[in-house]
């Protein structure tokens, strides 16, 4: 199981405004900024985001390689799934995947795909053999 995961962007304080604004619906918000001076040398500032009490998703300035990277985000139902790609296409994401059923993995997977600003790969998604029915 994962913890956390870095991602570097080119425009920080454009890629907060855009995670804060396309993750709300699935209940992260921006919840820490980290003074890399704080860590050991070299440490990048960051910028964090979870829910239910984890910050696992921080965002660094740096080298932007765009699709290199694919993140999926976990939604307790379709309708957060609806919901979050709505609120990340609001906020300025390039659609990568209408909401629907992902028939090539399994019918009961349903999910929507965007790219962010920086060209990385977001998917929401809800799999309800793996994801609880909160």
């Amino acid at each position: 199981m994962l913890d956390h995961i870095f991602l570097s962007v080119r425009d920080t304080a454009r890629s907060v405004a855009f995670y804060a604004a396309a993750l709300a619906p699935l209940g992260i918000t921006h919840r820490l900024n980290y003074d890399g001076r704080q860590g050991p040398p070299g440490h990048p500032d960051l910028k964090g985001f979870g829910a239910d009490g984890r910050v696992f998703f921080w965002l660094r300035d740096g080298v932007v390689e765009g699709r290199a990277t694919h993140v999926g985000f976990v939604a307790r139902n379709h309708a957060e799934v609806d919901a979050t790609y709505a609120a990340a296409m609001a906020a300025g994401a390039t659609d990568n995947g209408a909401p629907g059923a992902r028939m090539h993995y399994d019918p009961r997977y349903y999910a929507a795909n965007v790219l962010d600003p920086d060209g990385y790969s977001l998917e929401f998604v809800h799999k309800p053999w793996q994801h609880s029915q909160a």
